[in-house]
């Protein structure tokens, strides 16, 4: 029986887009840099999708004092939303938005 609980898995990665090394916290689901991902979950923390295509932050908002991210997988098109966490590039999520993409 699958799970749709959340499942916190703290592992560390390097960027495969631009090459940062990121030290995970077991929320960690993008690079910090430049705020890719990698469609590495069917439900969060999983890691049981098949995929593996890198995930390609296309667009921003703000929902009250919070940022979000959406990704959209550059192989398969799937899309997820993702808090931009503290510590993320700020300045990269303001260029994203300023491509006019916005949820």
């Amino acid at each position: 029986m699958e799970s749709k609980k959340f499942q916190r898995t703290r592992e560390d990665f390097t960027c495969e887009k631009c090459g940062v090394a990121v030290r995970g916290n077991g929320y960690t689901n993008h690079c910090p840099q430049c705020l890719w991902s990698k469609h590495v979950d069917i439900f969060p923390g999983d890691r049981r999708e098949m995929c593996r295509g890198l995930m390609e932050p296309i667009a921003t908002e703000k929902k009250g004092k919070e940022y979000i991210v959406l990704h959209r997988c550059i192989e398969c098109g799937f899309e997820r939303k993702n808090k931009i966490a503290d510590g993320d590039n700020f300045d990269t999520a303001k260029e994203i938005t300023a491509k006019g993409y916005n949820v």
